[in-house]
């Protein structure tokens, strides 16, 4: 079972982000709506990939991620932003910053799961 946790302070958006990914059996997916609580979500379930929203209020995305870089126990769990900033210099930054890679928001529900699964097994 692959653990996916998403990261986004947007309710309507994490709902359709974890029924999209849930259409893959082999998922399983918890969400948070803020860097602070997927911080501690990271820490105690140990996801295989997480999702992270860029913009949110409060620590925002690449602080948060900072921050899982920071832990010990969070250090390694490879990030992928998702993002309404795809413009390549952006993609670049994110890219630059460690991110494991970047999705394009909004992403299409059909075809997030498999965007995840190439991203882990890339």
């Amino acid at each position: 079972m692959t653990k996916i946790l998403y990261v986004d302070d947007e309710a309507d958006i994490r709902e359709v982000a974890q029924l999209a990914l849930e259409l893959d059996p082999d998922i399983e997916v918890r969400s948070c709506a803020s860097g602070t609580e997927g911080l501690e979500a990271a820490a105690a379930w140990h996801p295989d990939l997480i999702l992270l929203d860029v913009m949110m209020p409060g620590m925002d995305g690449p602080t948060t991620f900072a921050r899982l870089r920071d832990q010990a126990a969070t250090a390694t769990i490879p990030v992928v932003f998702i993002t309404a900033r795809t413009q390549a210099h952006e993609v670049q930054r994110f890219r630059e910053l460690g991110a494991h890679g970047v999705l394009a928001k909004p992403f299409d529900p059909m075809t997030l799961a498999d965007q995840v699964r190439a991203l882990l097994d890339g």
